[in-house]
């Protein structure tokens, strides 16, 4: 295969690489992974360079986590452009802005740091380590937010390293080999694969699906993956989707819906690097194909952060629920027993709604991260299901709430557009009646505030 023949090549080089380094100051004295990191980047050789690259992975997951930030601050510190360099070029440019004066003026304030996560990435097995060298950095942040710096670079080029050209889809069944197989388990964060057997119910019905996203890098694990289940209808529980079997092979062979129920990111150390947008139209799109009986694409999607939202709204407006209410929330038994259902239903549905339709962050995106997702993707809001989800952790998270995003192949591009330039929310006449008149004054007075409106102007729930 052309991968292990240049993964041959390069442990060839590596070899090489060791042997001119036997005997030299860098590889006799001990040297730290700092030092080893600055000859990296003080020009050697090919060879002598993959070689070095993969010294420094080795000392590196060999270090404590007090060295792994030594590491960090000295990619921080040192590893950063010339400020004289930089006010030339500036200077330069601004005084002949060519495209030559761009062009130097572009490698001057580029950071050092890039060069030498490029060089890094020679060694044999060096983007796997790589992508884990960020997720250690990830887990850093919070304690020194200052590293920001440094991720910002490794986020620049893993996203270069790991665009859709160098992604391939494959279908992932029960005939997978065992150890990828074993990564959907571990992997898996959205809904428990509760063993083999779980897994199998997962994979195996003629009306499941699930597809994964690889990189030539990472060959023995996916990025990221999509299960899928084809149905008749748009599901409302996650409970019955996962228990459901297919009654008859004809029932398999002509659904007319198929569900995306959960979506799984691999890779801690790939963060912030969209793959979902991609992997849910390239699989709507390979379904649509192969089954031309499908013709509804929806989503059956978690709220997870409604729950904390509710607590939150309710401290700030202790109007929005009673106590009794509060009370009874916080023991998520209450879903075991009926005589709650309807009563809760009626106070939390519109909540639900508004917290999906007017409720925004800092920045004015919604405050549910899934919903950003699939309405920044263009899908349209399209049912707000009670009581979807009746395990722990989705009546902790959102009260049992789940949520259907459709995802219409005419409307994608035009739903999108609206919510990335306008901040519209496609939603359906049944989410939008469920807004109440006291949210859409909320609505209305954020509006004015933000856009410094007189007060007589007028705003409306987005549509």
């Amino acid at each position: 295969m052309n991968v292990s023949f240049f993964q041959e090549l390069l442990n060839s080089i590596a070899e090489r690489g060791r042997a001119l380094l036997d005997g030299s100051s860098a590889a006799a004295s001990g040297s730290t992974l700092t030092e080893l990191a600055r000859s990296l980047l003080s020009g050697r050789g090919e060879a002598s360079g993959v070689a070095l690259a993969g010294e420094i992975l080795s000392a590196y997951s060999r270090a404590d986590e007090a060295g792994k930030l030594e590491f960090f601050r000295f990619l921080l510190n040192q590893l950063t452009p010339d400020q004289e360099e930089v006010f030339t070029a500036a200077r330069a440019y601004l005084e002949d802005a060519s495209q030559k004066t761009l062009s130097e003026l572009e490698m001057a304030v580029e950071s050092p740091r890039q060069e030498f996560f490029r060089r890094l990435n020679l060694a044999p097995g060096a983007t796997r380590c790589i992508v884990a060298m960020r997720a250690d950095l990830i887990a850093m942040l919070p304690q020194v937010p200052e590293l920001r710096l440094v991720d910002a670079d490794l986020m620049h080029l893993l996203g270069s390293w790991f665009n859709r050209g160098f992604l391939v889809l494959r279908r992932i069944d029960w005939s997978t080999s065992a150890s990828i197989l074993e990564k959907i388990i571990e992997y898996e964060a959205v809904h428990e694969i509760r063993g083999w057997e779980d897994l199998r119910r997962r994979l195996d019905p003629a009306d499941r699906r699930c597809f994964g996203f690889f990189h030539p890098s990472l060959v023995d694990e996916p990025v990221i993956f999509v299960e899928v289940a084809l149905t008749a209808e748009i599901p409302a529980s996650i409970q019955d989707l996962l228990a459901a079997q297919v009654a008859q092979d004809s029932e398999a062979k002509s659904p007319t819906t198929a569900v995306f129920y959960s979506i799984s990111n691999c890779q801690v150390g790939l963060r912030g690097i969209s793959f979902g947008n991609f992997l849910i139209k390239q699989v709507a799109e390979d379904l649509a194909k192969e089954m031309p009986s499908l013709k509804t694409f929806v989503t059956l999607s978690p709220a997870p952060r409604f729950a904390a939202w509710l607590v939150r709204t309710a401290n700030e407006d202790g109007s929005q629920l009673d106590a009794e209410t509060v009370t009874l929330l916080e023991d998520s038994s209450w879903a075991a027993h009926a005589e709650y259902h309807e009563r809760l239903k009626s106070v939390l549905m519109p909540l639900v709604a508004e917290y999906f339709m007017v409720a925004r962050t800092g920045n004015g995106s919604p405050v549910d991260p899934v919903a950003r997702f699939h309405l920044g993707n263009g899908a349209r809001l399209e049912r707000v299901n009670w009581l979807g989800d009746k395990s722990a952790r989705g009546l902790r998270q959102s009260h049992g709430v789940m949520v259907n995003y459709l995802y219409d192949l005419d409307d994608i591009e035009k739903n999108h557009e609206a919510y990335v330039n306008k901040g519209k929310i496609a939603a359906s006449k049944a989410v939008r009646s469920l807004v109440t008149s006291s949210a859409r004054t909320k609505l209305d007075n954020k509006k004015r505030k933000e856009a410094d409106m007189p007060a007589n102007a007028t705003a409306a729930v987005d549509e």
